[in-house]
């Protein structure tokens, strides 16, 4: 993957290179269809384990993976529910951060939109960790820690360090998964975002964004 970064940095007229910028490149993800894409930053990083993801420096890849995969985004994406994801040191193929734009079915985005009615989803990131709620994605159900948030202006790298794995630690920060599901009601994003993350630790925990995101 890196090296097709680099190729599009290069040689960003190339067909598979869907969007480049000086921070980071769009590609398309496996298999290629108008519901799954990837975007990797230019600079290398491995994954979410990376310490740097957490500076000041870094830029804010989850704002724009939505910018992106959002309606009438960059990649235009065909998709009733977006969802964005990292996985796992463990769960990914390839050693170059990468975000997946893909789909989420419509009964996650409706378990989520009931759980936030039943006060079950944190709306304060110290208390994300102890918000701990099952939701059934197309491989089945699995237990997420789960926050909603407005907007993508923080860094939710650094929100899941600091909060969740708790004092950081890079090696547990490299088995987690992180997945953002931008919250639609009546045909419209709202601007909040489902922050979701889990890790095999948990009781039917995953370390992988894969069982909620959508790429077939």
């Amino acid at each position: 993957m890196w090296r097709d970064v680099q190729n599009c940095v290069q040689h960003p007229q190339e067909a598979q290179c869907l969007h480049v910028t000086s921070n980071y490149v769009v590609l398309h993800g496996k298999p290629e269809n108008s519901h799954n894409f990837l975007l990797s930053p230019t600079c290398r990083i491995k994954g979410i384990e990376c310490p740097f993801l957490e500076s000041p420096q870094a830029v804010n890849y989850w704002h724009d993976a939505w910018i992106n995969a959002m309606p009438g985004g960059g990649v235009h994406m065909k998709a009733d529910f977006v969802g964005l994801g990292i996985n796992s040191q463990a769960a990914r193929q390839f050693n170059q951060m990468h975000i997946h734009m893909a789909e989420v079915e419509e009964n996650t985005q409706k378990q989520l939109q009931d759980l936030e009615k039943a006060q079950d989803i944190a709306t304060d990131p110290r208390g994300w960790s102890q918000h701990q709620v099952p939701v059934t994605g197309f491989k089945g159900r699995r237990t997420y820690r789960a926050l909603l948030r407005r907007g993508l202006d923080e860094n939710l790298f650094a929100l899941l360090d600091q909060y969740v794995v708790n004092p950081p630690q890079t090696d547990v920060m490299a088995q987690q998964t992180l997945i953002v599901v931008p919250k639609k009601v009546n045909n419209a994003y709202t601007g909040d975002f489902y922050v979701l993350n889990s890790d095999k630790s948990l009781h039917d925990g995953t370390d992988t964004c894969d069982e909620l995101l959508v790429y077939a």
